[in-house]
């Protein structure tokens, strides 16, 4: 049975994304200290609300360090929805622009569409080899948000070890729904609200582990 750390650094609702991972076979932890996140088969980063308010939580437990490490030793971490943004390079909101952890180029910016937030089911384009997506191509995921990265993070990386798959959605504008780069995989929509598409999503993961 794989181990998983959900990293609690304060988010919102995380007993979901606890108990969406144990059913799929995972032995959960939801905890923020440094070695259970160290020795974990796979990391979760969770993230609702602003994308600052995020970064700034995440911080206080030394979420930054630990993710770093993670990948840096090739160790798998998931970020989910506010967990992806907070990937990119900065976010921007209420007029305020607050770095991010870097791990992909683009910025994080309020969606161009008539209706805000994006909320409920919307279907996904996944890019050819996709793991995460594989069996659930043609399905719906659950989102709730205001803001995404609508850049193409892959158009501005480099070199054979940078080649970021990344899966595509609409809402008024194009926007990044997840990216898979090696260790690091994420998700705009959340899985653990996705029923059985979600499921079959965090199992492929699991499988990765």
């Amino acid at each position: 049975m794989k181990k998983v750390v959900v990293l609690d650094y304060g988010s919102g609702n995380v007993r979901s994304a606890v108990r969406a991972l144990e059913r799929v076979g995972a032995a959960v932890a939801l905890t923020a200290d440094p070695r259970a996140v160290a020795e974990a088969d796979g990391l979760v980063v969770p993230g609702v609300g602003a994308f600052a308010a995020v970064m700034a939580a995440l911080e206080a437990v030394r979420g930054p360090m630990m993710i770093e490490r993670r990948l840096a030793g090739g160790r798998p971490v998931l970020g989910i929805c506010v967990g992806l943004q907070v990937m990119f390079t900065a976010g921007h909101e209420h007029g305020t622009l607050t770095p991010g952890l870097g791990q992909w180029p683009g910025d994080v910016v309020r969606l161009d569409a008539p209706v805000i937030p994006h909320m409920g089911w919307s279907e996904v384009r996944p890019s050819a080899g996709s793991r995460l997506f594989h069996g659930v191509e043609d399905e719906r995921f659950y989102f709730v948000h205001s803001y995404g990265v609508i850049a193409d993070p892959a158009a501005g990386m480099s070199g054979p070890l940078r080649s970021p798959r990344v899966t595509w959605a609409h809402h008024g504008v194009d926007f990044v729904a997840a990216v898979e780069n090696g260790a690091l995989s994420a998700t705009q929509f959340h899985p653990e609200k996705s029923g059985d598409a979600g499921a079959h999503l965090l199992a492929n993961w699991i499988e990765t582990l």
